[in-house]
């Protein structure tokens, strides 16, 4: 291996450790800030609107969690859940920039990512991730609907919800809601094109690159395209919740998706299928912001951090050198070569 298949190896390497990083710790930051509207959105999923509330849903919500449980009844699943988003943005931010990388396309207006390369990249990467943390998910939805249903003996802990599971259910338990869940990568497929293309018009609106957009830049469009992806495929929360709920120490209700999907339904209509959307608006749409914003920050940090060789060489292309090949052309040759490896970050 040359000198120069090295470093770009290396570089490849940093570049990935990066988007993991930064994935990973966004995740848990946003996590932490809005657990307890978590714990309400979950609880209205499963269980419905409780009977006889007055005023707002999500203050008697608060209110009844504290009284009955303490403040730690807000934070139930809050373990599960980090454990869960540090591989599942880890996973997610990684495979989605090397896919994006794979699949990018040229267009007359310099190197951008299209749509639909953007909504392929969304998609790799929300089943990889789907596949990856289910399990934990399940492990989630269950602690935090735990409270609700004294018939059942509580999982002690996630070690101990994991190993129940397996032990109850199989490993078939770990899985609960998996189509559902893999239904809800449109949502990503929503979520990540619109993203990019906010933040493309924002650049270019501002005269500016993407890579340079300042935090409240990216959180407008994190915020834009979290509400309109979440509007257009919440159902299939509801669905999935209800999927990994059942099993824990309950009268299995529904046999499959199809099942779950006509008798809610039935006996709901179609607002049963946006029980808890407001508080999740709530929810996500904060921690959209929080997680994309930190996101951007700590990876350009990381990436100052952990690439100033790269940053360098963009920074000052090698010179020419008399009587070699590598003239002019070659330092043009070697920056294309750079700024192919992160399209979005050209604006159109």
């Amino acid at each position: 291996m040359t000198g120069a298949s090295h470093a770009a190896h290396g570089s490849s390497t940093r570049d990935i450790l990066c988007h993991a990083a930064a994935g990973a710790t966004a995740g848990a930051v946003a996590a932490t800030f809005v657990c307890p509207l978590d714990v309400i959105k979950t609880r209205l999923q499963v269980h419905g609107v409780p009977s006889g509330h007055k005023g707002s849903i999500i203050i008697t919500s608060l209110r009844n969690i504290v009284r009955q449980e303490g403040v730690r009844g807000l934070y139930r699943g809050l373990s599960p859940t980090i454990l869960a988003l540090l591989p599942n943005w880890a996973v997610y931010f990684t495979v989605y920039e090397r896919l994006k990388g794979l699949v990018h396309s040229h267009d007359d207006n310099g190197n951008q990512v299209s749509t639909g390369a953007n909504m392929l990249a969304a998609v790799g990467a929300g089943a990889a991730t789907s596949i990856t943390t289910n399990p934990l998910w399940v492990v989630k939805t269950r602690l935090q609907t735990q409270g609700m249903r004294p018939d059942v003996v509580p999982y002690a802990g996630v070690p101990s919800a994991l190993c129940r599971i397996v032990r109850e259910e199989g490993l078939r338990g770990l899985y609960s809601g998996i189509l559902p869940s893999l239904v809800g990568v449109s949502h990503v497929a929503i979520q990540f094109p619109a993203y990019e293309k906010i933040k493309c018009y924002i650049a270019k609106k501002d005269n500016t690159t993407v890579d340079k957009l300042s935090a409240g830049s990216v959180a407008i469009a994190s915020s834009i395209s979290k509400l309109t992806a979440s509007v257009v495929t919440y159902p299939h929360e509801v669905v999935r919740s209800r999927l990994q709920e059942q099993g824990h120490g309950a009268k299995v209700r529904y046999v499959g998706v199809v099942d779950c999907v006509r008798k809610v339904f039935r006996k709901e209509g179609i607002p049963g299928f946006y029980r808890g959307c407001a508080t999740n608006l709530i929810r996500t749409i904060p921690s959209a912001v929080i997680t994309f914003t930190s996101y951007e920050m700590i990876h350009r940090f990381l990436a100052q951090v952990l690439l100033p060789d790269e940053r360098h060489s963009q920074s000052h292309p090698r010179p020419e050198t008399p009587g070699t090949k590598e003239g002019k052309n070659g330092g043009v040759s070697q920056q294309s070569q750079t700024h192919s490896h992160k399209p979005t970050h050209m604006v159109p």
